[in-house]
């Protein structure tokens, strides 16, 4: 079983080869392989990846070899005869001045390895994946036969499964998960929407907060469930309010501590912001800076965030005293 899998591998490596160059173009060399039981790793040059109508001509070329069940050939002769005959020297083998050249389907090329009587014993042939793994090197990774059949049967199963959990038919898969994508981001605009008419309502009641420090309003709060777009809306609003001031608004979300600080244009000459948001940051765990009117960090302490924003007129108040 492994000697015939590792057979229908092999041969198929010689297919694949000459599909490659039939729809890539002549510039296509083998750079390496590895054909065991399990599948054929074939390197190629290319200077650049495969697309997926390029995949699909070439499997299509191997099947169809396949499917026309040739019969294969090997014969004896020199080196420079089979050259002249068109047969290809593989990359990495070395060559005695006579050599075996095998004519499999469309394919004939020098090896001396063991391959299938008929192209038909291949069974099928799949392409499972294909990427670049040097300059100018592409690799192609394919099963036959059984391990073909296999993996066919694995997609289709899966193929299934998404349509059943999308509630469609398997041929309705793509456009369902466009629809799905479009709910999404409809729902995502709703989500955004919320969180900024709730942070809206959270600054309100946050003016109540500031503090005078020698002529400079001072807040510092954290806003339930703020992202950090949320986070730079409401300090917009904040700066727009207080006028002269000096603010650091904070949320927590999966254990992280995010960080915004702002000061109005005519505090800057007093009070940074980046040094403002770096001193709250040191204190739960990280570390930011930014420019002097606005600022951003995170920290992974949160717990330490009370006490730090309960420092921040203090801060202030050293520098603007």
């Amino acid at each position: 079983m492994v000697r015939a899998a590792t057979m229908r591998n092999h041969s198929a490596t010689h297919l694949m080869h000459k599909a490659l160059r039939t729809v890539l173009g002549g510039h296509v060399v083998q750079k390496g392989s590895l054909v065991d039981a399990d599948k054929t790793r074939f390197d190629f040059s290319h200077n650049g990846p495969l697309t997926a109508d390029e995949i699909r001509r070439v499997e299509a070329l191997v099947n169809h070899e396949i499917l026309d069940n040739a019969a294969t050939s090997a014969q004896q002769m020199s080196y420079d005869d089979a050259i002249r005959q068109g047969a290809m020297a593989l990359f990495g083998e070395k060559y005695g001045d006579h050599v075996r050249v095998l004519g499999i389907g469309s394919s004939t090329e020098l090896c001396g390895g063991t391959h299938v009587n008929r192209t038909g014993d291949i069974g099928l042939f799949k392409i499972v994946s294909e990427g670049g793994v040097a300059a100018g090197i592409r690799r192609v990774e394919a099963v036959t036969g059984e391990n073909a059949l296999a993996l066919v049967q694995s997609l289709t199963t899966r193929v299934n499964e998404a349509a059943a959990a999308l509630k469609v038919q398997p041929d309705e898969i793509a456009q369902r998960i466009v629809q799905v994508q479009d709910q999404v981001k409809s729902l995502e605009k709703e989500l955004t929407l919320l969180k900024t008419r709730l942070a809206s309502g959270q600054g309100d009641d946050l003016l109540a907060q500031a503090v005078d420090v020698h002529g400079i309003k001072v807040l510092a709060a954290s806003l339930e469930g703020a992202d950090v777009a949320t986070l730079r809306q409401v300090m917009d609003k904040m700066k727009d309010k207080l006028k002269t001031a000096a603010i650091v608004l904070a949320s927590v979300a999966d254990g992280k501590v995010t960080l915004i600080a702002g000061v109005t244009a005519d505090a800057t000459s007093k009070v940074k912001a980046g040094e403002l948001v770096n001193f709250v940051a040191q204190q739960v765990g990280g570390k930011g800076g930014g420019r002097a009117d606005m600022a951003q960090a995170g920290g992974t302490d949160p717990s330490a965030l009370p006490a730090a924003l309960a420092a921040v007129g203090a801060w202030v108040g050293e520098r603007v005293g």
